[in-house]
């Protein structure tokens, strides 16, 4: 078994931890099911749509992030270097102004990683040559969150532009930062004990994935929406099976990616089972419509021009076209 992958830290007692299966096969089926576009990404993680167009993916194990062709797959490095530990490393990736911002997670000593690494924001100076702009693991361990924790400088999951900085989930300590250029850190909202992971935004309103605590029930699975002045989020949809990532296309229309079903009786740290994971289009009060099924251990997705592209544990992209689909059960 290559390295373990860390996905979430859950507040109740399990730190889940993701080791791919080694074992699985695709055989890419006919339009317009899932189409394999790219393999090979090391720890894949979170993804963006860069100002080229193109997709750049987080890759936790090798400490780089990856550009992709979204139209041939054609795959390069784009950054290297970043810092990793056993179980973390990069996690997501977005741009400001042109300039890339890489979150770095689950690094610290506390979650076994060398002494004086640092979860945070760095931001990306050259192609290996960065600078870290905000220290979230220290604001964590000094503010520590009213949920259960065990690592105190927490694990953070995902990173969006916002208000001329970022926001940062943390799916340990429950809460997303309010993070500035300048490095500051604050709460922008804590919640319960709800694992907060992949997030977007649309001007002011944000949009916010959910896994659940253990067992990560399908009912838990939810995307959540809250403004710039709220202090609490109001669900939109639930019924995603360990649900990982929210994103709104170019229409307005809103997606959520569903990890899958997680195996009951499982170690703790489990991913889901293999083969479980839903692409999910939120349709008229909440409900949510599949628009791809048997997805393996998707992580995160975007979408460019009516395509989602969809990000595995197992460091594989798969494509789906949105345009042709209602959704289907």
């Amino acid at each position: 078994m290559g390295p373990r992958r860390l996905l979430l830290a859950l507040s109740s007692a399990a730190l889940l931890v993701l080791a791919p299966s080694t074992a699985s096969a695709h055989h890419p089926t006919p339009s317009p099911e899932p189409q394999l576009l790219t393999t090979g990404l090391s720890g894949a993680w979170g993804s963006t749509v860069g100002p080229d167009g193109a997709l750049y993916v987080a890759e936790s194990v090798s400490g780089e992030v990856s550009r992709i062709d979204p139209r041939t797959g054609a795959t390069t490095t784009f950054a290297s270097g970043l810092p990793t530990a056993p179980n973390g490393g990069p996690h997501d990736i977005a741009f400001v102004r042109g300039t890339a911002y890489v979150l770095v997670g689950f690094i610290t000593p506390e979650a076994g990683g060398a002494p004086g690494n640092v979860d945070g924001i760095y931001r990306m100076d050259g192609p290996s040559t960065f600078t870290l702009v905000a220290d979230i693991g220290t604001f964590a361990k000094e503010n520590p969150p009213t949920t259960d924790y065990f690592i105190a400088t927490g694990v953070p999951y995902a990173l969006q532009p916002y208000a001329g900085g970022f926001l940062v989930t943390d799916g340990h300590h429950n809460r997303v930062y309010q993070v500035a250029l300048d490095g500051s850190v604050s709460v922008r909202i804590a919640f319960d004990n709800i694992v907060p992971t992949g997030i977007d935004a649309v001007g002011s309103r944000v949009y916010m994935a959910q896994a659940g605590a253990l067992p990560h029930l399908a009912a838990d699975g939810k995307i959540v929406t809250f403004g710039k002045r709220s202090t609490t989020a109001t669900e939109v949809a639930a019924g995603g099976p360990l649900m990982v990532d929210v994103t709104v296309d170019r229409g307005r229309q809103l997606y959520g990616l569903a990890q899958g079903i997680w195996p009951l009786g499982g170690p703790e740290g489990s991913p889901a089972s293999p083969d479980t994971g839903q692409l999910l289009k939120v349709g008229r009060h909440g409900s949510l419509q599949v628009v791809a099924d048997g997805l393996d251990q998707p992580v995160s997705f975007q979408i460019i021009r009516g395509t989602a592209y969809v990000v595995t544990l197992g460091g594989e992209v798969w494509t789906v076209d949105l345009s042709s689909r209602h959704g289907h059960h």
